[in-house]
């Protein structure tokens, strides 16, 4: 089965998605499961796992709707409160939420020491008796903090969303290649292959661009802990669906089918125990 590890979903809303400037502007209005559906028919992509964008534990109720009415989305990595008393209250009232897979905080948003606090850790402990994953978006700066972050949790199955954002546009390879081979050290830490198209220049980027950063990435973590995603809809500032699972797969055309079949949806299966 293929899966589409990171997408999103939302109504949009000026209010809500700030971030969403005029150089965005095909990503102001609604992306709902039907046009998911279709551009992952077009792409030949089974089923997928929507990733929060707003942090609201609303928004995490809302997409748990989304994808118990669609078999498609077969998982959800959503937000809840981390820091704060209600923490153990929302956990419980999602622990019969079979789809919800895993947990997120727009970590890159913060100080680079957020993810360092007490509090925060302490939060992040208790996701192992509910069995879920942590995705960890951060931007290349703040790798150092993050390699020290997940070292506190070395039972903690952790995600690396978007390869750590590194500065592609500028065509700086170090020292982000360095730092993410250190963290590919790490077992318990996977890595999303997505979100490249976004850090490079949107209107001239090519495959060949992204080759040295995804030659890193299969370096760091080996094809086993590697999950495909599209960052959909956020990619088509730069790319189309199809296209990107086309650079995708011509890349990784020359591995086993065994690395293939973990790339492309078992590794996600594996890590958000998927249904």
């Amino acid at each position: 089965m293929t899966i589409d590890s990171h997408h999103h979903l939302w109504r949009y809303s000026s209010e809500e998605y700030g971030w969403i400037d005029d150089a965005m502007s095909p990503l102001k209005h609604d992306f709902l499961p039907r046009d998911l559906v279709a551009v992952m028919q077009e792409a030949g992509i089974d089923g997928s796992v929507a990733v929060q964008a707003r942090q609201s534990v609303e928004e995490t109720r809302w997409l748990l709707k989304l994808a118990d009415e669609c078999d498609a989305i077969r998982g959800v990595v959503g937000w809840a409160p981390i820091v704060g008393s209600e923490f153990p209250g929302v956990l419980d009232e999602f622990r019969q939420r079979k789809k919800l897979s895993g947990l997120r905080h727009i970590l890159q948003a913060e100080p680079v020491d957020y993810m360092l606090r007490s509090d925060f850790n302490s939060g992040i402990r208790m996701l192992l008796q509910y069995g879920l994953a942590y995705d960890v978006l951060i931007y290349e700066r703040q790798l150092p903090q993050a390699i020290e972050f997940v070292d506190r949790h070395p039972e903690q199955v952790f995600v690396l969303d978007h390869i750590a954002k590194p500065r592609i546009r500028d065509g700086m390879v170090e020292p982000w290649s360095s730092m993410v081979r250190e963290m590919g050290k790490r077992e318990n830490v996977w890595c999303k292959v997505s979100g490249l198209v976004t850090e490079a220049d949107w209107t001239s980027w090519t495959a060949g661009l992204l080759k040295p950063y995804l030659d890193t990435v299969v370096d760091a973590f080996g094809p086993q802990r590697l999950l495909a995603g599209s960052d959909w809809p956020v990619c088509l500032v730069a790319s189309g669906y199809v296209r990107w699972f086309e650079v995708l797969n011509d890349y990784f055309a020359k591995f086993s089918d065994a690395e293939r079949e973990a790339i492309f949806g078992g590794t996600a299966i594996q890590v958000y125990k998927l249904r």
